[in-house]
């Protein structure tokens, strides 16, 4: 029996470009935060677009709406917004399926995805055009096979997210999409529980401003409107992207409001009709984004001068903070990573026995 992890939809999704103007129009004060972005202007990091490279084109039906992306070793994970059951798919470097996962549970709209260190493959399916959802929810695909729903409430009323950080020690962080450019950032505020509901608290804002980057499906405000997330595997950087920018944080063991409330990065992207997926690559600095449609281009985005800045603020902290030197990796985070890259094998060939 197929288990909806959120209210059903209504049959029909309400455009995008209708959905910013009436977000924008619903609009009121913002809630106070715990903590708040940094008020200095982000760094830029010039014009990177000029120097992304494109790794490959998804043409697959299966993937014509992709929301969230996941880079692991030579491999990438990727999840598509909407269906009526949860599908994660595995693609090679040149972007054909070789693997799917899926499982019994329809969600309402899935938006973003991680990965654990244990292997567990979580997807956010926290999108909600509509602002009416009681409860999001996080689904967790797990190495055996099996699989969980944790459903989420907001303290303060339905939100619309696209953006999942999942911190070193599995905190998961939602980010909020909005079209003033004042996202919220929200954490359970206890354990997750398999089939039951658990609160989420607010813990930081980010803000942002229009910054002239072209792309996007709604204009100027997609400058402003959070589409996507992501942390470094090697734990030390993460990632928010709107549908034209990216913003890159350095992250301080599993603090992720205290990295918020910091100065970033921006790195402009390449025009997309519309970007929604970001992940580091394998070298856990450069980034790589895609959007919806078909063919979508999967974009390599060099960030290694732009990172110059956060790099000093790393080394200035001290040497547990290591060096940017071999990906910036201790040796014990580089063990941890090959762990997390042996898992997904494993995964894999569990698939595999479970189709033969």
């Amino acid at each position: 029996m197929t288990e909806r992890s959120g209210s059903p939809r209504s049959g029909v999704r309400l455009p995008l470009a209708a959905a910013g103007v009436l977000l924008v129009g619903a609009c009121t004060a913002l809630p106070t935060s715990a903590a708040s972005a940094g008020s200095a202007a982000p760094v830029t990091a010039g014009s990177a677009a000029a120097g992304a490279t494109e790794l490959c084109r998804i043409t697959d039906a299966r993937l014509h709406e992709l929301s969230g992306l996941v880079v692991v070793g030579d491999r990438l994970l990727a999840v598509n917004d909407g269906g009526d059951s949860l599908a994660v798919q595995v693609l090679d470097t040149g972007c054909r399926v070789v693997e799917e996962r899926s499982s019994p549970v329809d969600p309402y709209d899935p938006e973003d995805l991680a990965l654990a260190a244990d292997g567990t493959v979580w997807i956010a399916d926290v999108g909600d055009n509509r602002r009416e959802r009681a409860t999001v929810a996080l689904l967790a695909l797990r190495p055996d096979g099996s699989t969980a729903v944790h459903r989420l409430s907001y303290p303060d009323g339905p939100h619309d997210a696209e953006a999942l950080l999942l911190a070193p020690d599995g905190t998961p962080y939602l980010v909020t999409k909005d079209p003033l450019g004042a996202s919220g950032v929200y954490r359970p505020e206890a354990a997750l529980v398999d089939g039951g509901t658990v609160g989420l608290t607010r813990v930081a804002a980010v803000t942002l401003t229009v910054t002239g980057t072209p792309g996007g499906p709604v204009g100027t405000s997609g400058q402003l409107m959070v589409t996507g997330g992501a942390v470094s595997g090697d734990g030390r950087l993460l990632a928010l992207r709107t549908y034209t920018d990216a913003y890159v944080w350095p992250l301080s063991g599993s603090d992720v409001p205290g990295a918020l409330d910091g100065t970033p990065v921006r790195v402009p992207l390449p025009a997309s009709p519309q970007g929604e997926a970001v992940s580091f690559a394998a070298d856990d600095r450069q980034l790589v984004v895609a959007g919806e449609g078909l063919p979508a281009e999967v974009l390599v985005v060099p960030t290694e001068a732009a990172l110059e800045p956060i790099a000093e603020a790393l080394t200035a902290a001290g040497p547990d903070a290591g060096t940017f030197g071999d990906g910036g990796r201790s040796p014990l985070l580089s063990g941890a990573i090959a762990v997390l890259v042996a898992t997904v094998v494993l995964w894999l060939a569990g698939l595999r026995r479970r189709r033969d």
